[in-house]
C-alpha cells in the first residue's frame, strides 16, 4: 500500500517535470497519477509471473491518450531503432533525476565506446532523496547515452543504448 508521503512526493516531482500521467504498481495496489488532478488507487491481483526481486521489465505499455502521444520523439524514435538495429535499451526502472556520476566531481559511470558487463553500473537514478545504482544487465558496448545528466527521468524511458556482445 502507498504511504500519504510517498505519494506527496510523487506529485511534487511529476509537477516538476512534464510528465502528464504517472502510473505505478506496489504489493497489489496501483497508484495513477494525472496532472489534471485526477488520482486513483486501485487495488489489483497479484501478477502471476515471478521475477527476480529488483527486476524491471524493458518493455511498458503506455494508453493511446492525448498525453502519450505528446512524448518526445527522440524517446519513441530511440525505442523503435534499438530492436531494429539489436541493441539493448537500458531503460529507468522508475521516476527520478538521472545522473552520470556519484557526485558532480566524479568521472561518469560510463561513456560511449566503454564496454560493459551485466554487472557494470551504468548510472545512479535518484527517486525520493534515495540514490538507485542501475545495473547494464548485459555485456556489450554503450554506443549512445539517450539522457543529459541532471534530467528528470520517466519509468522506462530509455537511458543507454548497448550493442551486445
Amino acid at each position: 500500500m502507498f504511504k500519504l508521503s510517498e505519494i506527496k512526493e510523487l506529485i511534487e516531482l511529476l509537477d516538476q517535470t512534464s510528465v502528464h500521467e504517472l502510473e505505478i504498481e506496489n504489493e497489489g495496489a496501483r497508484l495513477c497519477i494525472r496532472k489534471n488532478g485526477v488520482s486513483e488507487v486501485v487495488h489489483v491481483q497479484p501478477m502471476q509471473a515471478t521475477a527476480a526481486p529488483g527486476f524491471v521489465p524493458a518493455t511498458v505499455s503506455v494508453p493511446a491518450t492525448q498525453e502519450a502521444t505528446s512524448a518526445p520523439q527522440a524517446t519513441e524514435a530511440a525505442r523503435s531503432a534499438a530492436p531494429a538495429a539489436n541493441l539493448h535499451t537500458i531503460v529507468s526502472p522508475m521516476v527520478g533525476t538521472f545522473y552520470r556520476s556519484s557526485s558532480p566531481e566524479a568521472q561518469p559511470y560510463v561513456n560511449i565506446g566503454d564496454k560493459v558487463g551485466e554487472k557494470t553500473t551504468v548510472c545512479i537514478i535518484e527517486a525520493m532523496k534515495l540514490m538507485n545504482e542501475l545495473e547494464a544487465e548485459v555485456k556489450g558496448e554503450i554506443i549512445d547515452i539517450l539522457v543529459e545528466n541532471g534530467q528528470m527521468v520517466e519509468y522506462g524511458q530509455p537511458l543507454f543504448l548497448v550493442k551486445p556482445e
